[in-house]
């Protein structure tokens, strides 16, 4: 359990390097988390900050997802020792969910973070590439029919919970219950996004709504 513990922790702290902060302070210390929706993540940068910044904030964000999985498992920290009683399918699992929560709550900005979504692209990249497909897909028709980029998000995070069903795939399975999870936790960080759809006010993208009337 120790190895996990650290590597847990080294996922975390990777995961709290934000990008929209990372990209604010190439850009003359800009904080985008005083602006717009106040939020941490690319939708938020590209509404204030525009497509160069938006690209830059997604490229780091979805980038230390992919490391969390792929490297820090795998790594032979001096301070500790591969345990064989530990799945490595659950460790990679347990590294991708702290690279995720480090974005969201980052200790490193006074956790304020963004929702997660991205590193959670990066992550399943590495677990399973076809996955990122499913979610993109779901996003972009969800996106297409109603213009909500916060629903069409936590949409795409549940289908690839019942892709997985579809596919055969044991409820008790690790990779089935981190997608759960993830699907929970994203609903849970679009709350606020929630709320303003409840409301009525949650803002529309009428561009990408090829179905609506003009």
């Amino acid at each position: 359990m120790f190895e996990l513990g650290v590597k847990f922790l080294v996922s975390y702290f990777l995961g709290s390097i934000m990008g929209a902060l990372t990209m604010g302070k190439l850009k003359g210390n800009i904080d985008i988390r005083a602006m717009g929706s106040g939020n941490a993540g690319g939708t938020n940068a590209l509404r204030t900050q525009g497509k160069l910044f938006a690209l830059g904030v997604i490229i780091i964000d979805i980038g230390k997802g992919v490391i969390a999985v792929s490297l820090v498992p795998q790594w032979v920290l001096p301070i500790t020792m591969q345990e064989p009683q530990i799945s490595r399918d659950v460790l990679i699992l347990c590294c991708a969910f702290a690279a995720v929560m480090g974005h969201v709550w980052p200790m490193w900005h006074q956790f304020k973070g963004g929702k997660g979504a991205a590193t959670l692209i990066g992550a399943f990249l590495v677990i399973s590439p076809l996955l990122v497909a499913v979610m993109l897909i779901t996003f972009i028709v969800i996106l297409t029919l109603f213009g909500f980029v916060g629903l069409a998000t936590m949409l795409s995070v549940a289908s690839v919970s019942l892709y997985l069903l579809w596919m055969g795939m044991a409820i008790n399975n690790p990779l089935f219950v981190y997608t759960i999870t993830m699907t929970l936790y994203l609903i849970y960080t679009h709350r606020s996004n929630v709320q303003r759809m409840i409301s009525g006010n949650e803002p529309r993208n009428k561009k990408v709504m090829i179905f609506s009337r003009r």
